[in-house]
């Protein structure tokens, strides 16, 4: 048997103390909860409008690139995209968030300056560089946003779970433990006061 659960002065004010801080963290778990689950709305809503942004982009690069193809050749285009650097600009940071670790996605800003020659190309070419530019700027912005709410999502289950043992089995246990030695020491003293009127008695008829 558990010594702390014995009826005992010293008990009652573990299991009080020990409620206290059952409540209390309840309490903080919930509003954890609470800041996570706002701060995972705001970047799902972020993740839509960047995705729409993606979608339309995408639809104007492919469609410069498709006039470009036409307008100087395929063969031609194809030789250009050789000529692009592998992006390896690409940094990973981390911040965090009510103790969950989410990534800030960093990428050196592209140049200006295109990696071919202007007099053998045409402006469709230039629009579709900027255009699939714009699409790796967002894809990567995408990518944290998307990454970020997966991590928050998993914390927010974790807290969820914590917050819930906490209220249904944590809590309970110390309200009943609180309740049952308040009520033995109740009766013991009870029993004690019975017993001294008793011995008063005997004394006062002796």
């Amino acid at each position: 048997m558990d010594p702390n659960t014995f009826p005992t002065k010293g008990n009652l004010i573990l299991a009080k103390n020990s409620l206290a801080l059952s409540r209390q963290g309840f309490d903080l778990m919930d509003r954890k909860r609470n800041i996570l689950i706002r701060e995972m709305m705001n970047l799902i809503e972020e993740a839509r409008g960047i995705q729409s942004q993606i979608d339309q982009t995408f639809r104007e690069a492919y469609a410069a690139l498709q006039k470009a193809n036409v307008e100087i050749g395929i063969n031609t285009v194809q030789t250009i995209s050789y000529t692009v650097p592998i992006e390896d600009s690409i940094r990973i940071k981390t911040r965090s968030i009510m103790g969950t670790e989410i990534p800030l996605v960093e990428a050196e800003p592209d140049g200006d300056s295109p990696t071919y020659a202007f007099y053998n190309t045409k402006e469709s070419l230039d629009a579709a560089r900027v255009a699939f530019e714009k699409v790796k700027a967002l894809t990567i912005k995408l990518s944290m946003v998307e990454n970020s709410a997966y991590r928050l999502a998993t914390n927010i289950k974790k807290t969820q779970k914590r917050a819930n043992a906490l209220k249904n089995i944590t809590i309970p246990h110390y309200e009943q433990l609180t309740k049952d030695i308040s009520n033995a020491l109740e009766e013991k003293e009870r029993e004690e006061f019975t017993r001294l009127k008793v011995i008063k008695r005997m004394h006062l008829n002796n």
